[in-house]
């Protein structure tokens, strides 16, 4: 196990119960071992900015058998490989709506961090949630993650609506994201699952969850994006 790598699943739990599994089709219990999960508590100072990923079942990994096989896990590893190692902090919860990654924020928000990740949405629309709720949910966990933490860079993964929900709602959700990240000023990723979504050998048999490969280029995915903020933070360290 990568010891840049841990899990809030067993901190989120206790603080409250994430949405109903299984609700949307996306989500369910984590078949990753959950003894497996809380013993990935960070292991003394390893160094670093302090990246916590805010997410769902994509995030927390779903279906996998090991945590190093997420896409965090493989960004902590791409980070390793470039010199600016990170402290990635998998905070996913299975069956969670931007409204449940509202509601267990504060808990998120009790350590410090240097990145925010957020991954949410996906649920909302395969729940068929109206846009503008949604986008009202991540707009307030932008900024209290600013509030909190106001030295802290926000990314915001975005998402796609399943083409069942139709073009008007289709259109309607993804244009949430930029928009949110433009009022924000949070950093836009691209779609997060491009290049997996759609793709039969790149996710289990549910046709949604990715498998490692999937996870891993989920991870190359978002890499461009968070690789300059991690240089940016190492030369700030450098600094006299």
């Amino acid at each position: 196990m990568n010891r840049r790598v841990w899990s809030l699943l067993p901190l989120v739990a206790l603080a409250c119960a994430p949405e109903a599994p299984g609700a949307g089709g996306v989500d369910g219990r984590e078949p990753l071992a959950e003894a497996q999960a809380a013993s990935q508590e960070p292991s003394g100072a390893p160094g670093g900015p302090r990246v916590v990923f805010l997410g769902t079942s994509l995030t927390a990994g779903l279906g996998l058998l090991r945590l190093e096989d997420t896409w965090p896990a493989r960004l902590a590893e791409l980070a390793d490989s470039a010199g600016l190692a990170m402290d990635a902090v998998n905070a996913g919860v299975s069956g969670d709506t931007s409204a449940g990654g509202l509601r267990r924020l504060e808990w998120v928000l009790r350590e410090p961090l240097d990145v925010l990740v957020v991954e949410l949405g996906a649920n909302d629309a395969l729940r068929g949630q109206d846009p503008e709720a949604t986008a009202a949910n991540l707009r307030k966990i932008i900024e209290a993650a600013r509030e909190r933490w106001p030295r802290a860079r926000v990314f915001l993964c975005a998402m796609e609506a399943p083409p069942n929900m139709g073009e008007a709602y289709t259109g309607s959700f993804r244009a949430i994201f930029p928009r949110v990240a433009q009022e924000t000023g949070a950093e836009l990723v691209p779609f997060l699952l491009d290049g997996v979504a759609g793709i039969p050998e790149l996710n289990q048999g549910d046709g949604m969850h990715p498998t490692p490969e999937g996870h891993r280029r989920m991870a190359a995915n978002v890499w461009p994006s968070l690789e300059p903020a991690l240089r940016a933070w190492w030369d700030e360290q450098e600094r006299p």
